[in-house]
């Protein structure tokens, strides 16, 4: 099976002022295309430090795949780098389509082309040439004596669609098998007891593999299989996931790694039917999470924030008496939230969220973290009460997951 190491080129990776997610993103794809994966490097700016990490990299693995460096300065030392410990030297010929299609792309955003972005057409002339549609920098693959160096772009618009449509294809052709894969989504209970339910399973795996990760208030599961294409991935997997099913029941909220708020969209979809929220301790947040779907306006009527008690009485109805008696954060205010939302939109279904999200503003009565979640319905309502821990971005972001489940469930009938 072959073997790959990622090399992210970069001074400013180096120094935290951009956050890598090329090497995540490949990473991911290298393991769908079943190519292990051992070592990951990130390397300055610096020839020598470059060249030795190539030259390791080359010697234990099949496939090198770097990013970034690619660029037309004079500390942009990738492509001449990699060509030095592969022994190709300053042979260097220009490309004339990669010239002609930076030429046109400099003539579209009205600029000059400046002669040092002649460089990023140069290339060694044994190099497979890999355009780039959404930049200037060409990629290219280098082979020498069974191995592969892989030259992406840095900025991730241009690496991502550069890897799939040139890269990808590439390993695959290179590669005997693959590994296919399936997410599992699940809410409502942690790893560990997800683990724990699941563990003969994990403990007794071959192929297909079970794989938990835990993530900011949900468990994913990676159930992957190895396999000679995706029909024969599929069939393996399939059993795998129903007996996990079976043993999780309706925590297990997706099957094809979609978010709460993808399965609560698909489902508004499907029934026909809309969604208005009005919102005090999330603060938008959870209309903004669901507006995130495209296509989001078939079924997201509006959303609110009324944080002041004067906004939940004058825009949601909410009763003076309501809040004297009980106070903003409380089940009857929720509840007369929900139901104003709906009345005043017209949406078949009204999420509200009212709350304490800290660091300040709890009392012993009504910590930080306590928070109420209603729903409203043709033909019935529901309320929530919860206890969240954490600081208050994490607070805001749980009382979401929550909301969300709560309207997914309803929507399934749970």
């Amino acid at each position: 099976m072959l073997t790959a190491e990622i090399i992210s080129v970069g001074t400013e990776l180096l120094m935290g002022q951009i956050v890598d997610t090329n090497a995540q993103y490949i990473s991911q794809r290298l393991a769908e295309a079943g190519i292990n994966q051992y070592f990951r490097a990130t390397v300055g700016d610096n020839h020598d430090r470059l060249y030795d990490t190539i030259r390791t990299a080359v010697e234990r693995a099949d496939l090198v795949i770097l990013t970034g460096g690619l660029g037309p300065t004079e500390d942009d030392l990738t492509k001449e780098t990699a060509a030095d410990v592969l022994g190709y030297g300053g042979d260097f010929i220009l490309h004339e389509a990669s010239l002609a299609a930076m030429e046109r792309r400099f003539s579209h955003m009205h600029r000059v082309m400046t002669a040092n972005n002649r460089k990023q057409a140069m290339f060694p002339k044994e190099a497979f040439i890999m355009p780039n549609a959404n930049g200037t920098a060409p990629g290219c693959i280098l082979e020498k004596e069974g191995k592969a160096v892989i030259l992406l772009p840095g900025p991730p618009r241009e690496m991502v669609p550069m890897f799939d449509e040139s890269v990808m294809p590439y390993l695959l052709k290179r590669n005997q098998g693959k590994l296919y894969s399936r997410t599992l989504r699940i809410y409502g209970m942690g790893e560990s007891a997800v683990e724990d339910r699941l563990r003969d399973m994990i403990d007794s795996q071959t192929n297909p593999t079970i794989a938990p990760y835990a993530l900011t208030g949900e468990t994913t599961l990676r159930v992957t299989a190895r396999c000679r294409d995706d029909a024969e991935g599929e069939a393996l997997v399939r059993p795998v996931i129903e007996a996990i099913r079976q043993r999780l029941g309706d925590v297990l909220y997706s099957t094809h790694g979609e978010q709460l708020h993808e399965v609560c969209a698909r489902l508004l979809t499907a029934q026909g039917k809309t969604l208005a929220v009005a919102e005090s301790f999330t603060g938008g947040l959870l209309a903004s999470t669901l507006i995130c779907v495209p296509g989001s306006s078939a079924w997201m009527l509006e959303g609110c924030v009324t944080y002041s008690n004067a906004a939940k009485e004058r825009r949601l109805g909410v009763l003076p008496q309501t809040l004297a008696a009980h106070g903003a954060v409380s089940r009857e205010t929720a509840l007369e939230m929900a139901r104003g939302m709906r009345g005043t939109s017209g949406a078949d279904f009204a999420l509200a969220t009212t709350g304490i999200a800290g660091p300040d503003g709890g009392t012993p009565e009504k910590p930080v973290g306590l928070a109420y979640l209603a729903l409203a319905y043709e033909g019935g309502e529901e309320v929530h009460e919860l206890r969240l821990v954490g600081n208050r971005e994490r607070i805001r972001g749980t009382g979401v997951l929550e909301a969300l489940d709560m309207l997914r469930r309803r929507l399934e009938n749970i």
